[in-house]
């Protein structure tokens, strides 16, 4: 099994400190801003399944070994275990990491559902959920993580629950939680205090970093130091860093910085995420063969102190934030 990278930015080839995400090919609806131009107009399975077996070509091809899915991701562990049974090369040096604690409920329909994914940090459904992710990945499972926690989730509090995940640690699962909202470092330092048997639960971690919304880092920086694989999500906020969205005045300096540098918004803006020294993997979450090469281009860059400090003040308030968040459509 390989290992999740933990040793740091400086250990790491840099295409290798990128990962892909499946949350926008798994599923025909999702919160991406402008993925109508993304996808087929016809979002059948089989469509969306060879989307992203190409996309996950392309990634492993350019250098990229970490691919992160989800139970609440429509399909995506099944296209991603079907990728890796038919590529045994591939998933000789990939990593995987998957999340449990969201019930997928849209029935594969894009739009005029009222609820998309139910969350719930429940043993009973992380019993049901681990059966189904090790069904459809097998072997494949190298990180697990609780689904979005917030500080109060009984993810952190359920001592029957922390002895399933020790269990499944033991079993050299890397396991760890997701977090969202505008309390992520509450829920990461929470986290950070969990044990079993006197020994540290969690080993890992997947947040919302990005330009925009930075409020997390100084405890994810807390939980790299503390040996953590600290995996970073929506470094481009759901498509609003995107070139084609970052035109408004809140995205101005972005787009200055971007020409200065004579590159595109959204590597830059994932260039910055990768300059975070606590940052272990940057995810992207590309629909497209395009938007996947632009986006790994931000291997390639090395923004200055001074550019990062240039784009400082394009972060907004956390609660803001995650208000705006919330309210993007499913499309």
């Amino acid at each position: 099994m390989p290992t999740a990278p933990a040793t740091g930015p400086a250990d790491t080839p840099p295409l290798a400190r990128f990962g892909l995400g499946t949350a926008a090919v798994g599923r025909p609806g999702y919160i991406t801003l402008g993925r109508d131009l993304d996808l087929p107009a016809e979002r059948t399975v089989e469509a969306l399944r060879a989307r992203t077996h190409d996309l996950l070509d392309a990634a492993y091809a350019a250098g990229v070994r970490y691919f992160d899915t989800a139970r609440s991701y429509g399909r995506a562990e099944e296209f991603l275990g079907g990728w890796l049974a038919a590529r045994p090369q591939c998933a000789a040096d990939s990593v995987v990491g998957s999340k449990w604690g969201y019930t997928y409920t849209a029935d594969w329909r894009a739009s005029g559902v009222p609820v998309h994914e139910v969350k719930e940090h429940s043993v009973a459904v992380f019993d049901r959920q681990i059966k189904e992710t090790r069904a459809l990945l097998g072997p494949r499972l190298d990180v697990y993580l609780v689904h979005s926690v917030t500080p109060d989730s009984p993810a952190l509090t359920d001592p029957e629950l922390h002895a399933r995940l020790a269990d499944l640690a033991a079993e050299g699962v890397r396991v760890g939680l997701s977090t969202s909202g505008p309390a992520q470092a509450a829920t990461v330092r929470a986290a950070l205090e969990v044990s079993v048997a006197g020994r540290p639960l969690f080993a890992a971690v997947q947040s919302t970093w990005n330009l925009l919304e930075p409020s997390a880092g100084p405890a994810l920086a807390e939980a790299h130091a503390a040996g953590w694989l600290v995996v970073v999500k929506e470094g481009m906020a759901n498509g609003r860093l995107a070139d084609r969205n970052a035109t408004g005045p809140d995205t101005a300096a972005l787009r200055a910085a971007a020409d200065r540098a004579g590159t595109s918004c959204d590597a830059l803006a994932l260039a910055a995420v990768a300059a975070q020294p606590w940052a272990d993997v940057v995810l992207s979450g590309a629909a497209t063969a395009g938007q996947l090469s632009s986006n790994l281009t931000a291997a390639g860059l090395d923004p200055a102190p001074a550019d990062l400090a240039a784009l400082a003040p394009l972060a907004e308030p956390a609660e803001a934030y995650w208000h705006t968040r919330a309210a993007l459509p499913w499309a």
